[in-house]
């Protein structure tokens, strides 16, 4: 029978709580019911394994950063909005890293890709700013993830070697981007 109050939502919350603070690589089911008080087998009953343990704590992280993105971008539009949303890319990412780590697999699942889905949606209304749209935009979104999640896993990872400030770099990663998108209408 399940413990009362655990439902596969407290799973994942779990999850994410101990990849954030241990690494994902480090979330195993055992690790998992022991911080749940629980016996591995009663995980079973909530999610269908390590793999979809992992899927959920990507589509849940990819939701949440959705909405950060969204949130950030409200009230501005070209440059600002594009600056707030590296911003909050950026935080979320150094806040979140196992979770943040998970949502870079891309799983077959319906779930995880409506959620992959919901990341863009910020991302491509910022782009309308620019008069981006179609095809171009999907680019752009290319362009700019690829950026954003480059230089933030480089920093996480230790990548920067040179003693100059990572913020002023991110700075003006996000200025060249705003540049660029800029000179494309």
């Amino acid at each position: 029978m399940p413990r009362a109050g655990l439902d596969a939502e407290a799973v994942v919350a779990a999850a994410a709580t101990l990849a954030d603070a241990e690494g994902l690589h480090q979330l195993t089911l055992a690790r998992l019911a022991a911080a749940l008080g629980i016996r591995t087998p009663s995980l079973y009953a909530h999610i269908d394994g390590l793999d979809d343990l992992r899927a959920r704590l990507g589509a849940r992280g990819a939701l949440e950063l959705a909405a950060t993105l969204q949130l950030a971008a409200a009230g501005s539009a070209r440059g600002d909005a594009l600056r707030t949303i590296a911003q909050a890319y950026r935080e979320y990412a150094h806040a979140h890293p196992g979770t943040y780590a998970a949502m870079q697999v891309a799983p077959d699942s319906d779930e995880f890709e409506a959620a992959g889905a919901a990341v863009i949606g910020p991302i491509v209304a910022v782009l309308r700013g620019y008069d981006l749209d179609g095809e171009p935009a999907i680019h752009a979104v290319r362009a700019i993830r690829s950026a954003l999640h480059g230089f933030v896993s480089l920093e996480r990872e230790g990548g920067f070697g040179l003693p100059i400030d990572l913020d002023d770099s991110y700075d003006f990663l996000v200025t060249m981007l705003d540049a660029g998108l800029a000179a494309t209408h």
